[in-house]
Order: C-alpha cells, then structure tokens, then sequence
C-alpha cells in the first residue's frame, strides 16, 4: 500500500522496527531497487547468517562503539552506489527511543526520508501459519537540506517520522497495537 511514494532515487527506507524479518518484505515491496541495511555486528559470528547478511548487502554495527562507518557505510550507498538504506531510528526492537542517525545520513547523503510500516505477525509462529502481511509506503518526510542539523531539527524529524509512522498504521489497521518484546536476559 503506497507504493506510488516510492522515489525513483534513492532513499532512506525508515520505519519503527517490529521484527527482525521486516528487512526481507521492505526489499521486496523496492524491488527490483537494492536495498542495504545496518545489523548488529554479532549476527555475522554465525557463518549462514553473515553468508545472508552479506548477500543481502547488510554491513556490521557495534552497537557499543559505533565508529564512523555507521555514516560513512550508508552515505556511500546512496550516493555512489545508488542503493536505498532500510533503517530502524530505534536501532532496535527493544526501543521506542529515536536515535539522531536517520537526519545525519539524509543531510549528508542528500536522500529522502520515506516511512514505511509493517503490520503482520509479530511472532516467528505466526509468520509460518502465513498469516497477513501488509507493508504501508508513506510520502516523504519533510527535510530541510540547507538548515543547520541541530537537537531541534533532529527532534521534529523523529516527531515527523513518528506521526507519520501513525499514520500509516491507522491507514492500514487503525486496531492494529504493536508491542514491543521482552528483552531476553543473557
């Protein structure tokens, strides 16, 4: 739903992250568009899951120390590479805390914002009984390329990004609740 707010250049894909297999169904609905996104560093330990991560143009993150690449990896994508960027402003499912790394890369790289939204299953369970899946396309978020990227800029964009977050949401299943998991204990 929306797929006419798909630019024809590439873009920042934002979206509140409520699965780890939403990246799958966003590349698909950008399809034939590749896609790259940021995971979590410990996901490439396991040689069939960084065989995946890296064929699906995925680059590691330590979340901890996030050095550098963590803007200049996706900055080139956009730009040089001419991907679109999949990326979760909460960094993880754990939050609902948005981070400031979505408004750097846009101004950096230039690209637009586009929210995006997945309704679905939420349980791996519930994914294999094929239950519904409905991918919600936004138009793109207001940004003011030329105005100095500050704390107040920042925080309208993450308001921006999550009023429209709702929007879509509404437009899709307004009785439509997510919930955010548990984080497992190690």
């Amino acid at each position: 739903m929306g797929k006419e707010n798909l630019p024809d250049k590439p873009f920042i894909l934002v979206a509140p992250h409520r699965t780890w297999w939403e990246p799958i169904f966003f590349a698909l609905v950008i399809s034939p568009r590749e896609a790259t996104f940021m995971a979590k560093k410990e996901l490439f330990k396991n040689p069939i899951l960084r065989f995946i991560l890296v064929h699906a143009h995925a680059f590691p993150v330590d979340r901890a120390h996030p050095g550098p690449s963590v803007i200049k990896t996706p900055v080139k994508a956009l730009k040089k590479e001419d991907k679109v960027l999949i990326m979760f402003p909460s960094g993880t499912r754990y939050s609902e805390q948005l981070k400031g790394g979505a408004s750097l890369i846009a101004k950096l790289s230039k690209a637009p914002l586009v929210p995006f939204v997945y309704q679905g299953p939420l349980s791996f369970g519930d994914l294999m009984k094929h239950k519904q899946i409905t991918i919600g396309v936004g138009p793109e978020i207001d940004f003011d390329f030329k105005a100095k990227l500050d704390e107040k800029q920042t925080k309208q964009i993450n308001d921006d990004m999550e009023k429209a977050w709702d929007r879509i949401d509404d437009e899709i299943d307004p009785s439509f609740e997510y919930i955010p998991p548990k984080k497992k204990n190690k």
